[in-house]
């Protein structure tokens, strides 16, 4: 029996029933001001699953989620329009468009025209081989790579095969694709009469891909701060990738941000995919030989094999100035490498440049950057110098709502986590620290409380951990920022996905995706809780920190923080939406959250597909979650921004069709759910889902693309009607 007819089977129903409409813009009473019912901001979009913003009674959210059907294709609410600005595939620069749109940064320029800075994170390697002939206009042996892996046990690693070997062409080429699809583009686009944006061809047109500099010396990558130290060592524990601190490339660019004299930081996120992660006492990275390349059809790692990438060159935060395509990118090692997945930059004038960011992995930390420098203008061009000194700190959170920063120097104690603080269901959870032999690379697990006495009483400071001076040392701990900041003691968060700062209040806004654990690694559940005390809450939150101002010449200093949207169904306690991801804050605080639950996880599939929400900052609606818009199937929507006017909201449709690949004619499957209404009764619904994505085309049987919408009102003007920056304090 097919799952469709098992579903329907448990539901009592026929095969003939109707699935009913797909995810719909809501209809309200004629007379509503602006198209906007109630003094609401927009029409919100009727979702999956019953919400207290919907407007229903009970009996009626009975009525009408009873059934519906999914939709592979951008929704907006009704009187806004969607349109494609730029795909995979597109030409861009000497280059094309790369994979996996993400993080976007929208900069003016005169004449009606702008830049799009665009991410482009990783390959989904079965949506990118089933498109990639049609794209580029070549092929690649991928049937006849996986099946020769496959006779050698699904990895290799490339160094070691003999010149001769007929695997070594075939494995560059695609690795050597993959890398190309993956780095940092920039876009220039034009204003039309009608407000609409549109691409044209520029100057300023560029793509930095993951082998920048592999070929053309004067691409590579440059370093500033203490890792640069590390990398031009000539004695080394670790591996020599003969390049001192020249870096090629920059891959896995997640999450970014802007800063206010008008250049993009790019974040690193999963490198550890493509490259080694663990690093030695000395910041040294262990041979690529570690990280072999994989290539199964649905999985596509280790990269950075072929060309012998050292892994401790990536996992940093990279600025580029899109208005300088001649200028080289720079990875700023005071920022630290981690899983970066954020970025936030706050330049006052007179106060040092304070960067927040944090670590996408279970247990990961959030993060402060203070310059030794002072801010003289925000908007002066030089100030990218100051990320060339200063200290990295890491947050301590007290279940009590305050905090404080612990500096990551070598002067600081050692003090992890006890595993007795981290007890779960009975189980406790291992301190994760660097590795207790230092002639090795990667991490020991402390299982004991007695087993961590121990440890600090080997190792009492960070600078006993990493041995040398200067910026050597320094650099090594910055290298191993993640493990470093386990060392001390630093809060294990829920997965920190996005920073952002409050314009209307200057705080702090963090995303934290999900409360959890991987295994090796776990959140603390003193401080990420469900509604009702869970120490496992798997749809995230939202953080308001109030930070303390930060001195140049201190170490530490303080913080409060609360929660202030929690994720998960409404009866569950949540506010509707799962996975809280990328941030974006308009001008009038109001909040725009996109969501990247799994697709390929059946728990989370009653939330639909990935989604956009507004959380408004005033009005009726203030304190609710207001569906703004939906992703095609088994997609995340990213990196959302908005232009100059506030009236264009650009999305990025990342990953259509990853889990299932291309959506055949007629390709759709039926979902059983149990739904609770307003009144907390449960009901039964059914709901059509196509399986696969054919997005952008529409069309049965094409492979499916990632790229850029963007988002307006259909008549013109803000996209949010009765929120005026003028109403926030």
């Amino acid at each position: 029996m097919n799952r469709r007819s098992l579903l329907i089977q448990l539901l009592g129903l026929s095969l003939g029933v109707s699935a009913g409409p797909g995810l719909s813009r809501q209809r309200h009473p004629q007379g509503s001001r602006s198209g906007s019912p109630m003094g609401r901001p927009f029409p919100p979009l009727r979702g999956p699953i019953p919400l207290p913003s919907d407007g229903l009674s009970a009996a009626e959210q009975q009525r009408r989620y009873s059934s519906i059907a999914i939709e592979d294709r951008v929704v907006v609410p009704e009187g806004y329009r969607s349109e494609l600005v730029l795909c995979w595939g597109d030409q861009l620069g000497d280059g094309r468009v790369g994979y996996n749109n993400d993080y976007l940064a929208f900069q003016p320029l005169a004449g009606d025209q702008a830049l799009l800075t665009i991410n482009f994170e990783y390959i989904s390697a079965r949506p990118w081989c089933a498109g990639y002939a049609e794209v580029t206009g070549q092929t690649l042996p991928f049937d006849q790579l996986q099946t020769e892996l496959d006779r050698r046990g699904g990895a290799v690693d490339l160094m070691a095969l003999e010149a001769n070997d007929p695997l070594r062409p075939m494995v560059t080429a695609v690795a050597e694709a993959a890398l190309m699809d993956q780095g940092i583009g920039v876009a220039t686009l034009q204003r039309q009469a009608d407000g609409r944006w549109r691409r044209v061809k520029g100057l300023l047109d560029r793509r930095i891909t993951g082998l920048s500099g592999w070929r053309r010396r004067e691409q590579r990558l440059r370093v500033s701060g203490p890792a640069a130290a590390v990398f031009r060592r000539r004695e080394r524990l670790g591996y020599d990738d003969g390049l001192a601190d020249a870096v090629i490339g920059t891959f896995g660019n997640c999450a970014g941000g802007q800063t206010p004299w008008g250049t993009v930081l790019s974040a690193e996120e999963n490198f550890q995919t493509q490259v080694v992660e663990a690093v030695f006492a000395d910041g040294s990275s262990p041979s690529p030989a570690r990280r072999p390349f994989r290539f199964d059809g649905r999985r596509l790692e280790g990269l950075g094999n072929p060309f012998g990438l050292a892994g401790n060159k990536y996992g940093w935060m990279v600025e580029l100035d899109p208005r300088r395509p001649q200028q080289a990118a720079v990875k700023h090692s005071w920022l630290g490498r981690f899983r970066h997945e954020a970025v936030a930059v706050r330049a006052r004038r007179g106060e040092p440049l304070v960067v927040y960011s944090g670590c996408d992995r279970h247990g990961g930390h959030l993060y402060r950057f203070v310059s030794t420098e002072r801010v003289q203008d925000p908007r002066d061009p030089g100030n990218s110098r100051l990320f060339a000194q200063g200290r990295l700190e890491v947050a301590l959170l007290s279940p009590d709502g305050q905090g404080r920063w612990l500096p990551l120097d070598p002067a600081t104690a050692i003090n992890p986590r006890r595993p007795s603080t981290l007890v779960i269901d009975g189980v406790l959870q291992a301190a994760l620290v660097p590795q207790t032999d230092r002639r090795q690379a990667g991490s020991t697990a402390l299982e004991s409380d007695a087993a961590v006495v121990d440890y600090c009483r080997r190792y009492p400071t960070l600078g006993d951990l990493y041995p040398g001076t200067g910026d050597q040392q320094q650099g090594a701990i910055l290298i191993d920022a993640h493990l470093a900041a386990n060392a001390i003691g630093a809060t294990p968060a829920a997965r920190p996905e996005d920073t952002d700062l409050d314009p209307t209040t200057g705080d702090l806004l963090i995303s934290f995706t999900a409360g959890g654990s991987d295994g090796s690694e776990r959140a603390d559940p003193a401080i990420f809780r469900g509604p009702n005390g869970e120490t496992t809450w798997p749809y995230g939150w939202v953080m308001r920190l109030s930070d303390a101002p930060a001195q140049p010449d201190g170490r530490g200093g303080t913080f409060r923080w609360r929660m202030v949207a929690t994720g998960g169904t409404p009866w569950q306690g949540g506010m509707g939406f799962s996975n809280p991801d990328n941030l974006a804050v308009d001008s009038g605080g109001n909040i725009w959250l996109v969501t990247d639950r799994s697709t390929s996880s059946a728990s989370l599939d009653i939330f639909g597909n990935n989604a956009c929400w507004v959380l408004p900052n005033s009005g009726p609606q203030a304190g609710q979650a207001l569906l703004f818009a939906t992703g095609p199937m088994e997609c995340e929507l990213c990196g959302p921004c908005f232009d100059s006017e506030e009236a264009t909201l650009f999305l990025a449709v990342q990953h259509p069709g990853e889990d299932n690949g291309t959506r055949q004619a007629g390709g759709e499957e039926y979902q059983a759910f149990t739904l609770r209404d307003r009144n907390n009764q449960p009901f039964q619904q059914l709901r059509r889902v196509p399986v696969g994505s054919n997005w952008p085309s529409g069309l049965a049987d094409r492979a499916p693309r990632p790229g850029v919408v963007m988002i307006q009102r259909q008549g013109g003007g803000p996209l949010l009607h009765n929120l005026h920056p003028t109403q926030h304090g």
